[in-house]
């Protein structure tokens, strides 16, 4: 039997909404569609076997969407897979933003210029090491959130719907059946690693077919051990596994749905990275003993990643593995086919002759060739001479008697600095309860202690002679984007403040989102316990791609000429920071970084040929979730 799931093209429609001539006298209007019939998929009546990878338009300049399209179907795919990251597009509630490197429509159109067709993986939940899973930040200011985040109750489900619908706008008419590239669109991710509540998904069902997102194959996609928790009837299912898993992920699926297409919507070649643990690699061989028992017996295949990209800015999410915190890094390389940066490697030319074998010609004479990588360049030493303490750039206080959170002052990313005064000499355990996520602690403008979330700290001993002025300055190092922990994922300071077990109140708030640098600074000090903003400039002939190497800074984040580049910690393993071409300029460039910890020297930075992903990490337990 054969399914239609797809609706008759936007050429179509029109005609039926308000053409001069009545249909009945028009021909025949062209229709696209993509269907079920028993185990496989037709995409306009001939069978489609799905050859997908994923790559996210938020972690890929726009500048580059069209090479990195390009390198998709030089490997041998038909489709390409993306996420849509909810907090990139509603920054704040009811405010939306499909404009510049947001601009989804754009994207897709550009996949469809370049011959391939989309998955779209709507959400509204994401997961991706993003930061908390794609959701805005904002949802946490309601406190009912910490039990009703990913739920079918009417605090989640409204603005839920309200995103649903207003993405729909950008997104339904570039569906197959209206013309566009758009075959599948996916209800979720992985709802069942997170809960059971078919009411839940049976709502955002509706919620999708409503918005009109029905001209494409509704589909939910779920990890191979949890397929009956998140899948509902009538939803076309799929799974999601690692190396190795190909039989049991199958046999998984099979299970459940004995009498559809088996598809693979994320097969992981590589994994991603922590701070302070070493890099992540998966050797290739047993990936194309999985790549070619997937292939000759499913559907499809969506590989994930084909292509990783960067986290730019404060966008790295974080993990909860065992209840410990472990916040990722910038790069989402990945250990994908084609690297960070857009480069092609060994594994990209080994994936791509078992993807040719499926091709019209059955081998690589029919794929084009690998393009060019775009150009890299180096460049010399910077030296950040210029600095400012964040002392002196302070945004006007806020009075609270208590510690609150981020998100109750509307911020989402960045930092939050809290200041008390003591009012007399104290000898004890300083304590905050619970710190999102680490912390330095001042007394008088002196670096006393820090507490870090990863390793469950939150009591530092301090002691006064007199009268301080207490500072306490906390990082957001990135939600977590899975398990249920995402619910009470608040940042700063989330509950309170105790010294010898004496609630300390009466606080002056600081939120610094790092959304406006200081444009005043001053040469450069020898020394600086405070945390500090520096500057340095540099000039090129021409531009090109660089890796910015580190390694002199602690830990803090990283703008050039404004764009936000991402976090760095001098815990490893990453040593560079990806630098876009198109980020550059011929010319006078700027760099600024916030440093949180202290320098004896002005640091330096470089521009390198080659990335350094796996230098030294402080932590050498590996975290396994495969």
């Amino acid at each position: 039997m054969t399914r239609t799931i797809l609706l008759p093209s936007a050429l179509a429609l029109a005609s039926l909404l308000g053409a001069a001539t009545s249909a009945s006298s028009q021909p025949p209007k062209p229709t696209q569609t993509f269907t079920i019939q028993q185990d496989h998929f037709l995409l306009n009546g001939q069978p489609f076997k799905i050859l997908s990878g994923e790559l996210h338009y938020a972690r890929i300049p726009r500048e580059y969407w069209h090479a990195r399209l390009k390198m998709a179907k030089a490997m041998g795919l038909n489709t390409i897979a993306t996420y849509v990251f909810w907090n990139i597009h509603e920054p704040t509630p009811g405010h939306f933003d499909f404009t510049g490197n947001n601009d989804l429509a754009a994207f897709i159109k550009a996949a469809q210029q370049e011959g391939l067709y989309v998955i779209l993986r709507s959400g509204p939940y994401s997961c991706a090491e993003w930061e908390f899973g794609g959701f805005p930040a904002w949802l946490l200011k309601d406190p009912a959130m910490e039990q009703t985040l990913r739920s079918n109750d009417p605090s989640f489900m409204v603005p839920t719907e309200r995103w649903i619908h207003r993405l729909a706008q950008e997104v339904a008419p570039l569906q197959i059946g209206h013309g566009g590239p758009i075959i599948m669109t996916q209800v979720e991710n992985e709802y069942g690693n997170f809960d059971h509540d078919h009411a839940y998904m049976e709502h955002l069902k509706t919620i999708f077919e409503q918005s009109g997102l029905t001209a494409s194959l509704l589909y939910s996609a779920d990890n191979w051990r949890n397929i009956p928790a998140g899948s509902i009837p009538g939803l076309y299912a799929a799974t999601n596994f690692g190396i190795g898993n190909h039989q049991g992920g199958m046999d998984a699926l099979a299970k459940v749905r004995p009498d559809a297409p088996l598809f693979v919507s994320e097969y992981w070649p590589g994994w991603f990275d922590h701070w302070g643990h070493p890099h992540e690699t998966r050797p290739v061989a047993p990936q194309l003993e999985d790549l070619d028992y997937i292939l000759h017996r499913g559907a499809g295949i969506n590989i994930y990643m084909f292509h990783g990209g960067t986290s730019f800015g404060f966008m790295a999410g974080s993990s909860n593995i065992s209840g410990q915190f472990l916040p990722d890094v910038t790069s989402y390389d990945y250990d994908a086919p084609l690297d960070e940066a857009g480069h092609p490697t060994p594994k990209l030319l080994a994936y791509r002759k078992i993807l040719a074998t499926f091709s019209p010609c059955g081998n690589e004479s029919c794929l084009p060739p690998v393009p060019t990588a775009p150009p890299v360049i180096t460049i010399p030493p910077i030296t950040l001479t210029e600095s400012t303490s964040l002392w002196q750039n302070l945004p006007t206080a806020i009075a609270s008697e208590t510690p609150q959170s981020m998100e109750h002052f509307d911020q989402s990313y960045g930092y939050i600095l809290y200041r008390t005064q003591l009012p007399a000499a104290t000898s004890g355990d300083l304590v905050l309860t619970d710190l999102h996520d680490y912390a330095q602690i001042y007394l008088d403008g002196k670096l006393t202690g820090t507490l870090d979330r990863r390793n469950k700290q939150s009591t530092l001993p301090i002691k006064t002679d007199g009268p301080a002025r207490l500072d306490i300055l906390v990082a957001n190092d990135g939600r977590i984007n899975s398990t249920k922990q995402m619910r009470i994922e608040s940042k700063g300071i989330t509950k309170s403040v105790t010294l010898s077990g004496t609630p300390l109140t009466g606080w002056q708030i600081y939120p610094l989102p790092m959304t406006t640098l200081p444009t005043h600074f001053n040469p450069a000090a020898k020394q600086s316990q405070a945390p500090t903003l520096r500057r340095g400039s540099f000039t090129l002939a021409s531009t090109g791609d660089t890796f910015l190497d580190i390694r002199t800074l602690g830990k803090g984040a990283l703008w050039i000429n404004g764009h936000p580049i991402g976090r760095f910690w001098n815990v490893g393993p990453q040593q560079t920071l990806f630098v876009p071409g198109p980020w550059l300029r011929k010319g006078r460039n700027e760099v600024v970084v916030f440093d949180l910890l202290p320098s004896t020297t002005p640091p330096h930075l470089a521009g390198l040929a080659q990335p350094i992903l796996d230098g030294p990490a402080t932590d050498q337990t590996k975290s396994k979730q495969e």
